[in-house]
């Protein structure tokens, strides 16, 4: 099967796997919750996760309800992300935000409820051996990279960020830490889940770290003649500070390192080499 074949019906089966987690209850918080998840978006890190654990043998069905509470982590941070007190976006993926469609209120708590939800998913997911200690694994690095040293961290410094006296390795802290955290976290899931070597444990995370600095990259590259258009310089952009061309050059740094680190460790995967090829034209 092709990688784009293989990725479109792997999107399909996502796509259906959380509208079943969520068509549960039909109260107001859920159907907050519907909107902000069954809204579109390009899935990538769920898509991920399922392409990092089949490579090492797992199955879908195994690996889908960890690949929903990611998505699920990701929609909750979509919200708080466009609330009025933080990035106050009235639009998402073409649609209106969440708090401009159901209030700020209901916002919040869908947003909440989404990173509830999550974990509930990963504890209520089979898993073959109920005295391994991966679960705990999954459940630690996952709250880790998005608590108060990781993503929380990372919207801090967006909202607090001055650019007059930003850094360099400033920009590089927020992409890290709201970004590329949970993509790192998500390849990383899957392998472990489908009992992947320590070795390539490691080269895997190498590879999304890279993965995940590259996609931000490439939203900031995106948005940077939208950002000058309107002025809006407050806000941190990669591709801001370094320039439109060595930032482009940095994205395609970024995503041969990424391939480097796979090859290295002789991970012979289409998919996850596809990731990182598709970013450079994203």
């Amino acid at each position: 099967m092709e990688v784009e074949e293989y990725l479109s019906q792997k999107k399909i089966n996502i796509e259906r796997a959380l509208k079943n987690y969520l068509e549960k209850n039909d109260s107001p918080v859920f159907e907050a919750m519907r909107y902000a998840v069954l809204n579109g978006g390009k899935r990538f890190r769920p898509l991920l996760l399922l392409a990092s654990g089949e490579y090492f043998g797992a199955s879908e069905e195994f690996l889908l309800p960890y690949a929903c509470s990611i998505e699920f982590v990701h929609s909750y941070s979509l919200i708080h992300d466009d609330l009025p007190m933080m990035d106050n976006d009235d639009f998402r993926r073409g649609k209106p935000s969440c708090h401009k469609k159901f209030g700020e209120a209901l916002a919040l708590l869908a947003g909440d409820a989404l990173l509830s939800l999550a974990f509930e998913v990963i504890a209520d997911a089979p898993y073959p051996q109920p005295d391994s200690q991966v679960k705990n694994f999954i459940i630690g690095e996952l709250a880790r990279a998005i608590g108060p040293s990781g993503m929380i961290s990372g919207q801090w410094k967006d909202i607090s960020f001055n650019p007059q006296i930003a850094a360099w390795s400033d920009y590089q802290e927020i992409a890290r830490k709201k970004t590329a955290g949970l993509i790192r976290v998500s390849a990383i899931i899957g392998a472990r889940l489908a009992g992947a070597p320590v070795q390539a444990l490691n080269s895997i995370e190498q590879y999304a770290a890279n993965l995940g600095l590259a996609f931000q990259l490439r939203d900031d590259l995106e948005d940077l003649d939208q950002d000058r258009a309107q002025k809006n310089l407050l806000r941190p952009n990669m591709a801001q500070y370094l320039g439109k061309n060595k930032a482009t050059e940095l994205l395609v740094e970024l995503c041969q390192k990424a391939v480097h680190f796979l090859r290295k460790a002789g991970i012979n995967s289409d998919v996850l080499e596809y990731f990182a090829d598709r970013l450079k034209i994203w």
